[in-house]
């Protein structure tokens, strides 16, 4: 019996790796609005009840998809700033570092950054099982700014935002609790960080900035220290990527 299971989660386990293959194949072509099980299934050479064996339902694909996309653009991330601080770099390069390896993954797979950060899909609701992998981009951001705060790297902002705190716990949560004054609304400016660099990807993905810049990679880590000024933290200068 043990053995039968082992071979039908192999074989479940290798099926979803094709229909979710072929299934990113479609998003290039006709969207997430457009994806259906049964396009799937043509595209695959399989049954129709194949792919419902494995995933019943089009939500049901959508959202291993949206799971993988948050996922591997995270790890993108999280292995280039486990480079950079293995070779000792500040928390501004880090950031940097961290920036350009999300921009390399949204243009590598400008499907999948669609389906995380472009228009809503009609009638899907991401569940509760997309929040962990889609947290692992602002934990990132988050953690380097924690690391710039406790080295001192911040320069104290000449103005805070006015009023109670802005957050849900769930944000405190992430950075691991407000800091004290002079930088008590770090994690808002922090999120206002993370929400310029989504837009960036998305202006330069969707080819938004291609016809008023000249080097849109040196124009993206300008952005990024243009932003990170917002926070206090100094990017330095890099050389071009591109």
């Amino acid at each position: 019996m043990e053995i039968s299971r082992s071979s039908t989660t192999d074989e479940n386990t290798g099926l979803s790796a094709v229909i979710k293959s072929t299934a990113r194949q479609l998003l290039l072509k006709v969207g997430a609005g457009g994806l259906s099980l049964e396009a799937v299934a043509d595209g695959s050479g399989l049954a129709v009840t194949d792919v419902e064996a494995v995933f019943p339902h089009r939500d049901d694909l959508l959202t291993a998809l949206v799971i993988d996309a948050y996922n591997e653009s995270g790890a993108a991330m999280e292995q280039a700033d486990q480079a950079a601080m293995d070779a000792d770099a500040s928390a501004g390069a880090r950031l940097l570092a961290v920036t350009r390896a999300l921009r390399k993954w949204s243009f590598d797979n400008p499907a999948e950054f669609t389906l995380i950060y472009g228009s809503p899909v009609l009638d899907y609701h991401a569940p509760q099982d997309t929040v962990p992998p889609a947290s692992r981009t602002p934990a990132v951001l988050a953690g380097i700014v924690r690391s710039a705060l406790e080295a001192g790297e911040l320069t104290p902002p000449r103005r805070t935002v006015a009023g109670p705190p802005l957050l849900l716990p769930e944000a405190v949560e992430l950075f691991g609790g407000v800091p004290g004054a002079p930088f008590s609304d770090i994690i808002e400016r922090g999120i206002v960080l993370w929400s310029n660099l989504i837009g960036l990807l998305v202006f330069q993905v969707f080819s938004r900035t291609h016809d008023s810049v000249r080097d849109e990679s040196a124009f993206f880590d300008f952005a990024v220290a243009v932003a990170a000024e917002g926070i206090g933290l100094v990017v330095p200068a890099g050389e071009n990527t591109d």
